[in-house]
């Protein structure tokens, strides 16, 4: 059994994170990930794997929601009220194309000054709907592809010592944007192994495993490229057999609930044993293995 050590949220796609000890969790992922989206003004997604000083933008959900307010170095801060209705814009992400509501010209201007490209901030539309691929079909508002990004803290503990054999530093868990992650399993990358979990009441279902683009090489502090780690490390021994590394685990919310820092992870369906570090366990009853996608 693992417990839950960090819950992240992203409220603008692409931007930094908010680590809460607790969290609302929704069909479509913790409440108010992936809310609002920048985009160029044809719908298509800013992402760090162009822009990677969007790593710097702090966005910060105000009053219930009701208010966004934006930081990021070397411009004024914003605080915009947020449209939950209104004029439609197009949008896109990686899998999923549609509209997102359109948060006014102050935004817009904002964030044009911080990637340095023409973008409009976009929210979630009241009609919003998605349906997510892999094993477990979901939902998500504009992930790149899934609902929730699940890791274990032994996975980057492993990682991180094959970066230092081949004498880079280790990086931090904010590099790859994981939404839940997971102390107390034994072995590395035990998340792939997954297919059923549930934690303070909430219940996940694998998808599929998470196959990594280059954000992983941005600092999250500074919105910089400092690659090659960790994607070359992860090349050496954690590849998808059909291209890219992986890392991570997205699954689907079966049922929604709410979560907390420190809930104990009881995983219900796994293709593998799923060890605590403080006893082993049984090996679980495997079911069918499903290949790692790329979104």
């Amino acid at each position: 059994m693992g417990t839950i050590s960090r819950l992240t949220y992203y409220p603008v796609k692409g931007c930094a994170g908010t680590t809460v000890q607790s969290a609302d969790v929704t069909p479509a992922g913790l409440a108010h990930d992936r809310e609002f989206i920048v985009t160029a003004h044809d719908g298509d997604f800013r992402s760090q794997r162009r822009f990677p000083v969007m790593a710097t933008v702090r966005p910060r959900i105000l009053d219930g929601g009701t208010r966004l307010a934006l930081s990021a170095p070397g411009i004024e801060d914003l605080t915009i009220e947020v449209q939950k209705d209104g004029h439609r814009h197009p949008a896109a992400t990686f899998s999923w194309t549609g509209e997102g509501i359109h948060q006014g010209a102050d935004a817009a201007e904002w964030f044009s000054t911080v990637v340095g490209q023409p973008s409009v901030l976009l929210g979630v539309t009241p009609e919003h709907e998605r349906v997510t691929s892999g094993e477990t079909p979901g939902t998500a508002w504009f992930a790149d592809g899934h609902a929730i990004l699940v890791v274990s803290e032994s996975s980057l503990d492993h990682l991180n010592e094959r970066i230092a054999e081949r004498g880079g530093e280790p990086v931090p868990m904010d590099r790859f944007r994981p939404n839940l992650v997971i102390r107390g399993w034994a072995e590395p990358h035990a998340e792939d192994s997954v297919r059923r979990m549930e934690a303070g009441g909430v219940e996940f279902a694998y998808a599929k495993l998470c196959v990594r683009c280059a954000v992983p090489m941005v600092d999250q502090e500074t919105g910089k490229r400092s690659g090659p780690e960790p994607i070359r490390s992860l090349a050496a021994y954690h590849r998808d057999p059909e291209g890219g590394v992986l890392f991570g685990m997205k699954a689907a919310v079966t049922r929604p609930g709410q979560l907390a820092v420190g809930d104990a992870v009881m995983v219900h369906s796994s293709v593998g044993p799923i060890r605590s570090t403080e006893a082993a366990e049984p090996p679980l009853t495997a079911t069918a293995s499903f290949p790692a996608e790329s979104v």
